[in-house]
C-alpha cells in the first residue's frame, strides 16, 4: 500500500478534495438523526415549543412565575416583555393583538419583544428555574428525582406542558407553532440532505477520475518498463503473466481504489462521529454498539484469515488460464494436426476448475458475511428498542432520543459493514499491487551508459567480436566461449552451425537483446555498452528467426521501419525482397490487410515482408536470423542476388542452416558447441573444417560440392 501511495502523488489535490467532501458528507449525515429527534420530541410531543421562554403569557401567569424570582431576574424578565393593556394601546393595535391573543379581551398579556438569541438563552435559564421552583406541581409533575438525565427530561416535558396550556388559554395558534417548527427543522434537514447528496456525487466523480487516472498511469508505466526489458527479463515474466498484470491486476486496483475513497475513508469518519453523537445522546445504551462492533470485527477477522491466502493464489491461477489459452490459440493448427483437442480441452478444463474452485470458496465466504452482518444489525435494533422502551417508561430517555440513537447505531454498524465489504476486495488488490510492483521494480539487466558515447561516422557498419562469452542467467556453463571475429562493411558474413550451437544467441548480442558476460562487441570501433541502445539499434536492420508482422496493412508494416517511405520506395523494397507477387495477387495492393502476427500469410510471404521492412530502414548493418528458411531455392537465390545490389555498402550478417544460401558469402563463421571451429570462404572451409564439411555433405550432392 505504501508503494500505491507513491503512484497517487499526481492526484494529491484531488484526494484532498475527496477528503474535504467526505467530511462534509459525514457531517450532514450525522446531523440528521439529531434533527429527527428534535422533530419528534419538540415538534410532535412538545407542540413546537423549543424552550421555557413564553412567547406570550397572561398577567396572572407572569405574576406567578416572577414571584419565585429574585430582584435581578425580575428586572431581566421585565426588560424583555411588553405589557399589552387595553388602557395603553390604541384601538387599532388593540384589535390586532386581540386577533393574535384572544384572551387579551379578558386579561392583560405580557408579550416577548426580543429575538436576540443570547437574551432568549438567558431568559430560558431564568424561566426554567421559575417553573421548577413554582409551577412543577401545577404541571402535574411530582417531586423531581436526583438523576440529572431524568430530571432534565421531566423538566423539559413539564415546561412544554405548562406552555401548551398557557398558549391554549391565551388562544394562540398552537397548530401554526407546531407546523412552523416542523417545517423549519424539516427544511434544515432537506438542505443537509441535498448538501450531503451533492458531496457524495462529487466524491464519486472525483474518485472515479483518480482511480481511472491511476490505472492509466500504471498501464503506461508497465508498458514502458516492459519495453525496456531485455530477453533476460522476459525469461522471468511470461507473456501471459505480463498481460494479466497489465489488465486484470490493474482493474482490481482501480475497483479497490474507487471503493477505498468512497467507503473506507468515509466509514471511519461516520463511525467515529456516530460514536461521539451516541455518547452525547444516550451513553447508557452505548454498550449495545460496543458488543455489535466487536462481533463484526470478529467476523471480518475470520473472513480475512480464510480468504486472504486464496487471493494470493487466484491471480496465479488467472495467469495459468491465460497462458494455456494463449498456447492453445497460437498452436491450434498443430493441435488439430495431432488430434490432441481432447488433451488440450482437459488441460484447460483442469486449470479452469482450479480457478473456479478458488473463486467459489471466496464467494461462499463473502455470501456468509452479509447475512451474519444483517443478523447482528437486526439484533442490535431489537435490543435498542427493548432497552430504550424501558428507559422511555422510566423517563430517562425521550422517544426522539431513542430514535436518534437507533439512527446513529445504524450509521456506526453500516460503516463497519461497508468496510468489511471493501476488505473482501482489499487483499486481492494488495496482491495485484505486489505483482505490478514486481514488474515496475525489476531493473533491466541491460542498462544505458551513464556517459554515452556517439558514433563518429568514420567507420560505418563494422562489427567486431573480441573474446565474447555468454551465459544465460540460470545456466551453469557458458553457451558461447571466446568468440572472436570481425565483420567488415560492404561484406557478407554468414554464421552456420548445428542446432544449439549458439548462432541466434550470438547474433542477438549485437543489438544488445542480451549483454555479453565476457569480452566485448564493438560496432564502428565502440563497445556496444558505451552507446545508447537507441543509437545502436538505429544502425541495425533486424529480421528475426520468428517472423513477426503487426496487424494493419502491408504498407503500414513496411513503413514501421521508415514512416516517410514513399510509394516508389515501397515498390523498390518489395521488388528486392521478391514480394511483388503478394501485391499483384491482391486487388488492394499495399493496402491489403495483414492480420495480427501475419496469420493470413504464408511463412515465405511473412519472411519476404519482414525483409522488405528491414530494407526500408536503410541501415548500416543487416542481420538476417535464419530469414530465408521458408523460401524455395529459386526465390532464395533471386533474393540474395537482389540483396547484394541493395546492400553492397552495408554490413550483412546471415544466420542460416542452408549451405546454398551462404556459398557466395565473403566470410563464413562455423560454430560448434558455442566455439568457433572455422572461419573462411566456402571452398576453404570444405577443405579445412570438418564440421562445415559434414553440414555441406548432408545438404549438397557430390556434384554440387565439387563445383
Amino acid at each position: 500500500m505504501i508503494k500505491l501511495i507513491k503512484h497517487l502523488k499526481p492526484f494529491t489535490w484531488l484526494i484532498v478534495a475527496i477528503f474535504a467532501l467526505l467530511f462534509v458528507q459525514a457531517m450532514t449525515e450525522l446531523a440528521l438523526p439529531g434533527y429527527m429527534a428534535d422533530i419528534v420530541d419538540t415538534g410532535i410531543q412538545g407542540n413546537g415549543i423549543e424552550n421555557a421562554v413564553p412567547e406570550a403569557m397572561r398577567a396572572s401567569t407572569y405574576d406567578t412565575l416572577t414571584t419565585v424570582l429574585d430582584e435581578s431576574d425580575k428586572a431581566v424578565v421585565a426588560g424583555y416583555y411588553l405589557l399589552l393593556d387595553k388602557q395603553t394601546l390604541s384601538e387599532s393595535d388593540y384589535a390586532a393583538y386581540v386577533e393574535q391573543f384572544p384572551a387579551l379581551a379578558n386579561e392583560n398579556i405580557y408579550m416577548l419583544n426580543t429575538d436576540d438569541k443570547a437574551a432568549i438563552a438567558s431568559l430560558d435559564e431564568i424561566f426554567t428555574r421559575a417553573i421548577v421552583a413554582g409551577m412543577a406541581q401545577q404541571a402535574g409533575v411530582p417531586a423531581l428525582p436526583q438523576d440529572q438525565k431524568v430530571r432534565s427530561n421531566m423538566v423539559e416535558m413539564a415546561t412544554q406542558a405548562l406552555l401548551t396550556r398557557e398558549y391554549e388559554a391565551i388562544g394562540m395558534d398552537l397548530t401554526g407553532i407546531q407546523s412552523g417548527y416542523i417545517l423549519r427543522v424539516g427544511g434544515i434537514m432537506l438542505l443537509y440532505t441535498l448538501v450531503g447528496a451533492g458531496s457524495s456525487v462529487f466524491v464519486g466523480f472525483i474518485s472515479a477520475h483518480v482511480a481511472a487516472g491511476l490505472a492509466r498511469n500504471l498501464r503506461k508505466k508497465i508498458f514502458v518498463r516492459v519495453e525496456d526489458f531485455s530477453n533476460t527479463e522476459f525469461d522471468k515474466f511470461s507473456t501471459a503473466s505480463l498481460i494479466t498484470r497489465s489488465t486484470n491486476d490493474i482493474t482490481q486496483i482501480q475497483m479497490m481504489l474507487g471503493m477505498l475513497f468512497r467507503i473506507v475513508f468515509f466509514s471511519p469518519i461516520i463511525g467515529i462521529g456516530g460514536i461521539i453523537k451516541v455518547m452525547g445522546t444516550e451513553a447508557s445504551m452505548s454498550w449495545i454498539i460496543a458488543v455489535a462492533v466487536i462481533a463484526i470485527l470478529m467476523m471480518i477477522g475470520i473472513m480475512l484469515i480464510l480468504a486472504v491466502p486464496k487471493f494470493k493464489i487466484i491471480q496465479k491461477l488467472i495467469d495459468k488460464v491465460n497462458l494455456i489459452t494463449r498456447q492453445i490459440l497460437s498452436g491450434i493448427m498443430v493441435i488439430r494436426a495431432f488430434n490432441t483437442q481432447r488433451y488440450e480441452e482437459k488441460k484447460f478444463d483442469d486449470a479452469n476448475k482450479d480457478l473456479t474452485r478458488t473463486q467459489l470458496f471466496i464467494t461462499r465466504v463473502m455470501v456468509l458475511l452479509m447475512p451474519v452482518m444483517m443478523f447482528i444489525m437486526n439484533i442490535v435494533m431489537i435490543t435498542i428498542v427493548w432497552v430504550g422502551a424501558h428507559q422511555v417508561d422510566a423517563g430517562t430517555v425521550q422517544v426522539g432520543d431513542m430514535m436518534a440513537f437507533m439512527q446513529y447505531s445504524m450509521q456506526i454498524i453500516m460503516s463497519f459493514m461497508m468496510v468489511s465489504l471493501v476488505f473482501v476486495m482489499l487483499p486481492r488488490a494488495i496482491v495485484s499491487m505486489q505483482r505490478i510492483n514486481e514488474v515496475l521494480d525489476t531493473e533491466p539487466v541491460i542498462k544505458e551508459p551513464k556517459s554515452p558515447l556517439k558514433f563518429n561516422g568514420d567507420i560505418k557498419g563494422q562489427v567486431e567480436f573480441k573474446n565474447v562469452s555468454f551465459r544465460y542467467p540460470s545456466a551453469e556453463d557458458d553457451l558461447l566461449k571466446n568468440v572472436t571475429f570481425t565483420v567488415k562493411p560492404g561484406k557478407t558474413t554468414a554464421i552456420i552451425g548445428s542446432t544449439g550451437s549458439g548462432k541466434s544467441t550470438l547474433i542477438n548480442l549485437i543489438p544488445r537483446f542480451y549483454d555479453v558476460t565476457g569480452g566485448s562487441i564493438l560496432v564502428d570501433g565502440i563497445d556496444t555498452r558505451d552507446v545508447t541502445q537507441h543509437d545502436l539499434r538505429e544502425k541495425i536492420g533486424y529480421v528475426s528467426q520468428k517472423t513477426l508482422l503487426f496487424s494493419g496493412t502491408i504498407a503500414s508494416n513496411i513503413r514501421y521501419a521508415n514512416a516517410n517511405a514513399s510509394e516508389q520506395d515501397l515498390e523498390s523494397f518489395m521488388k528486392t525482397a521478391q514480394a511483388m507477387d503478394i501485391i499483384k495477387e491482391n486487388e488492394l495492393g499495399y493496402e491489403m490487410a495483414v492480420a495480427q502476427g501475419g496469420i493470413n500469410l504464408s511463412g515465405g510471404q511473412k519472411q519476404r515482408l519482414a525483409i522488405a521492412r528491414a530494407l526500408a530502414k536503410r541501415p548500416e548493418i543487416y542481420i538476417f536470423d535464419d530469414s530465408f528458411s521458408s523460401l524455395d531455392y529459386t526465390t532464395d537465390a533471386a533474393l540474395r542476388k537482389a540483396l547484394r545490389r541493395e546492400t553492397n555498402n552495408a554490413t550483412v550478417l546471415i544466420v542460416t542452416q542452408r549451405i546454398s544460401t551462404i556459398t557466395g558469402s565473403d566470410q563464413i563463421v562455423v560454430l560448434d558447441k558455442g566455439e568457433i571451429v572455422g572461419i573462411g570462404r566456402h571452398r576453404q572451409l570444405l577443405e579445412s573444417c570438418n564440421v562445415y564439411r559434414e553440414i555441406a555433405q548432408s545438404q549438397l550432392t557430390e556434384e554440387e560440392l565439387a563445383r
